[in-house]
């Protein structure tokens, strides 16, 4: 396999692979960059607020609850490992990537 992908499924469980950005100017879910998914969040780095605010827009973003949201590692760090329960909904960005 030459590309690792940003994703991968365990069961119903999306496993998401993260480079955050945090202070952006906006909260968006940018591309893929290697094996992670750049997403920006406008929440400044301070004591894992970013990564909160990541998590709760990503909720909206995947249509689940922020309880659904597990932080696996990188909670205080831009390299990132989310799993997130049975998603309802996939950001454009995962159509243009292989599901399997």
């Amino acid at each position: 396999m030459s590309k690792q992908p940003f994703f991968h499924w365990e069961g119903e469980t999306l496993v998401l692979n993260v480079l955050g950005k945090p202070s952006a100017k906006v909260d968006a879910i940018g591309k893929p960059k290697g094996h992670q998914l750049k997403i920006g969040v406008t929440a400044a780095p301070v004591a894992g607020r970013a990564t909160d605010h990541m998590v709760r827009f990503l909720a909206g973003a995947f249509g689940v609850a922020t309880a659904d949201i597990e932080v696996v590692f990188g909670r205080m760090n831009v390299n990132k490992q989310l799993r997130i329960k049975s998603p309802k909904k996939l950001p454009a960005v995962f159509g243009q990537q292989e599901m399997f």
